[in-house]
């Protein structure tokens, strides 16, 4: 009987990453076609339309740019942890977290000059975002527990607390019963650069490219891609793995909490629930496309950037935004089945009969 497994590579295809991204892309707009036929829209015309709105204009740079930021960052934080084989599920919950963070700092100096102010809530965002994810790097460190599992129940747990706050003590009293928080002091708002872009973008830029440049040249970024690859040759190196760990997911953490504090005081005005936007769920999937390498994460950030900015331009139309979600979804997927073709090949193989009745 014949048939096929997969066997590894010697070699991992050359630019397995580039093609993987390119080939979950092509995949992702034929599907899309084939929903768009189905819907009675022109594929050709929504993906032009969708182009356009992503990178026709200065003003469509600055919009994509700026879905970028919070995406990139959030990747970021899930790829830091991911280096050391560890999964940040609580991104979401992180970005809260920093917003809140950013916004009792906001609270207690409310008429410090911008200069002061600004760099005071970023810090308290990165602290916010830093000290919820100290809980699941204890439990993970010390007792062995799953940090899926406790990333991903504090969101849960973070966005209660954000609901709290800005229905109980932090309540705007002119709100009209909408539960949010009182408007931030002006001074608070990052400058801008262009269109809607700040200089949060700048931001996300240096940490993206100096984290990215220090895990691939430093000390302290060896020893954090052995640690992923074999705990016991990084225990035999004389690596603490308690210690990685803490600093990795506290680390992961802050920076997801620092895209908490660039939407704090870039794209809002005030802290509300949904002050996340669904960008530490986005920013899995960007990591993922990333193979978890910070270098990758910049260029996946700006193309799913994009792609929700073209999604939610198409809505005038009369097509769903959806499709955007359905577009990331089956980029994720096409993007991981050629990840899987860059480490291995389909090699045809012969089995007995009865040795394929017994497996």
């Amino acid at each position: 009987m014949i048939g096929l497994t997969l066997q590894r590579r010697e070699q991992p295809l050359p630019g397995g990453q580039v093609r993987a991204v390119l080939a979950g892309a092509f995949i992702a707009l034929l599907a899309g076609a084939v929903l768009l036929l189905l819907s009675g829209s022109n594929p050709v015309d929504v993906y032009l339309r969708m182009a356009d709105a992503a990178f026709g204009s200065e003003r469509a740079w600055s919009n994509t740019l700026s879905r970028a930021v919070p995406l990139g960052l959030a990747g970021l934080a899930v790829a830091v942890a991911g280096s050391m084989g560890l999964w940040n599920i609580g991104a979401e919950g992180q970005i809260i977290a920093g917003a809140i963070g950013g916004a009792w700092v906001a609270r207690v100096l409310p008429d410090a000059d911008g200069v002061i102010l600004i760099p005071a809530m970023l810090i308290g965002a990165v602290i916010g975002g830093g000290l919820l994810a100290v809980i699941p790097a204890v439990l993970r460190a010390q007792l062995g527990v799953n940090e899926i599992i406790t990333t991903l129940m504090l969101n849960e747990v973070i966005l209660r607390v954000v609901r709290y706050l800005v229905n109980g003590i932090w309540k705007d009293p002119g709100g009209s019963g909408f539960p949010q928080a009182p408007l931030l002091p002006d001074q608070s708002a990052l400058p801008g650069l262009f269109g809607r872009a700040n200089i949060g973008l700048l931001i996300a830029a240096a940490v993206l490219i100096g984290f990215g440049y220090f895990a691939s040249r430093s000390k302290w970024g060896y020893e954090l891609r052995l640690a992923g690859s074999s705990e016991k040759t990084a225990e035999y190196a004389g690596i603490s793995l308690r210690t990685k760990i803490m600093t990795v997911l506290t680390l992961s953490g802050a920076i997801a909490g620092l895209a908490g504090g660039i939407e704090l005081t870039g794209s809002s005005s005030r802290l509300v629930e949904g002050v996340a936007n669904g960008w530490g769920f986005a920013g899995i999937i960007v990591a993922a496309l990333a193979l978890m390498r910070p270098s990758g994460v910049a260029l996946v950030a700006v193309f799913f950037g994009a792609v929700q900015v073209g999604g939610l331009a198409i809505q005038v139309s009369g097509v769903s935004a959806s499709i955007a979600n359905i577009l990331q979804a089956m980029i994720l997927f096409g993007a991981l089945a050629a990840g899987v073709f860059t480490e291995y090949k389909l090699v045809r193989s012969s089995r007995s009969p009865r040795a394929a009745v017994a497996a």
